[in-house]
């Protein structure tokens, strides 16, 4: 997955406009309205919950007022041990990685944990799937809802070669009556509620997107979700919101919009612009895993925190702590080994925005297991902290907006 985007829009924010608070999919109560989107790779249950607590890996400007005099502190290393809710992390809906069909209806059920993996504090939470073959979709559908997924939803999105190869994600895009058949099947299969998550089409001439959702519609499925970008496009270039509009505009169950989304002013433009009712957050999250609760702040506020240093010390400790944690409790997996490479993996996103990131970057690649880029980390932050000002704080990179409220 790309992790930059092709020149950026700047939003202003439109006045009045906000992310709604809530957004009914079903029986499933969706609050705040914003979902992390499915991210293979990326996605799985510590990531999501990483994500569901970001909250606590940021210190509020009210608890740190500017005319307060403070040394820095030293560094936190907070445990996973409260409750927090939607409302206080700011993501309604989390998604798991997508998920071969194929695969979870073949592989054994002690095999499917791994894939299908969730805590009690995740809730609500969707599984999604690919594939093509609609009895398949709607057996792994099935294993889906016994396994105690709040809702399912269907891939139409992913452009991967070695997805589409196998008219799987974005693939089936070229095919509406296998589309509708599948939508029939699935929908027969769950009583949980049914989604799909689709790009604009295949290419510039071949746009399916109001077809599509009219179809789910029809079909029974309780919302859609809108990539505006084609196959063809990728990741490049702009997202065209405008298409969320008139998929918008042309049915009557929820639409959940995305692409483009990196701010809270671009969370707002996007619903300012195209009416969506929920927006979908992809590869800011793991580039600014406070996004939600930023969106959260701004909506409310018209103004939203910035991390420190201090905070993404934090966030970056916990993170790779929660995943060692949960890789050596499964005797199935080489731990060492993946963690290091999924600490890797995530050091690229992390340091986004880190002051000397590249030299922090620079010693977790060179880290040979996970406690040595643990230890990389304490020693780069720890250094940091100390050559940090002694009258900086978080109100000082506080972001200040128009606020919401009219005439003010």
């Amino acid at each position: 997955m790309k992790k930059h985007w092709d020149n950026p829009l700047e939003h202003p924010m439109p006045p009045g406009t906000r992310v709604p608070a809530s957004l009914q999919i079903a029986p499933v109560t969706v609050a705040p309205a914003t979902v992390l989107a499915p991210m293979a790779g990326v996605t799985d249950t510590v990531f999501r919950r990483f994500i569901r607590n970001a909250s606590m890996f940021m210190t509020s400007a009210a608890d740190d007022p500017v005319d307060q005099e403070r040394e820095a502190p030293p560094p936190v290393r907070p445990a996973l041990d409260e409750t927090i809710s939607n409302q206080q992390s700011g993501c309604g809906l989390i998604m798991t990685e997508f998920t071969s069909a194929d695969g979870l209806a073949r592989m054994r059920e002690s095999k499917r944990k791994r894939y299908l993996t969730f805590y009690d504090d995740e809730h609500p939470i969707s599984a999604q799937l690919f594939g093509s073959n609609p009895t398949t979709l709607a057996d792994a559908a099935r294993i889906v809802e016994q396994t105690g997924f709040d809702m399912v939803d269907l891939n139409l999105g992913c452009p991967a070669k070695r997805v589409v190869s196998c008219n799987g994600g974005s693939g089936l895009l070229r095919d509406l009556p296998l589309i509708a058949t599948i939508f029939e099947s699935v929908r027969a299969a769950v009583t949980i509620p049914f989604t799909v998550k689709f790009r604009l089409g295949w290419n510039d001439n071949h746009i399916v997107c109001v077809p599509l959702a009219k179809l789910a519609e029809d079909s029974g499925l309780n919302a859609v979700a809108i990539h505006a970008r084609t196959r063809e496009q990728g990741y490049a270039g702009q997202a065209r919101w405008e298409h969320i509009a008139e998929v918008k505009a042309a049915v009557k169950i929820p639409v959940i919009g995305n692409g483009d989304v990196r701010t809270p002013e671009d969370a707002c433009a996007l619903v300012a612009k195209t009416g969506c009712d929920a927006v979908m957050i992809g590869r800011a999250a793991p580039a600014n895993p406070w996004i939600f609760r930023q969106i959260a702040q701004y909506t409310a506020t018209g103004r939203y925190d910035l991390p420190t240093e201090q905070d993404r010390y934090r966030m970056i400790r916990t993170y790779f702590e929660m995943l060692l944690t949960e890789l050596t409790t499964d005797t199935s997996r080489a731990p060492a080994a993946e963690a290091a490479g999924k600490m890797k993996q995530f050091a690229s996103w992390f340091t986004h925005g880190v002051h000397g990131g590249a030299a922090l970057r620079k010693s977790i690649y060179e880290a040979k297991n996970g406690a040595a880029i643990l230890e990389a980390v304490d020693s780069f932050f720890n250094r940091e902290v100390a050559e940090e000002p002694p009258d900086s704080s978080l109100a000082d990179a506080q972001m200040l907006v128009p606020s919401l409220v009219a005439g003010e």
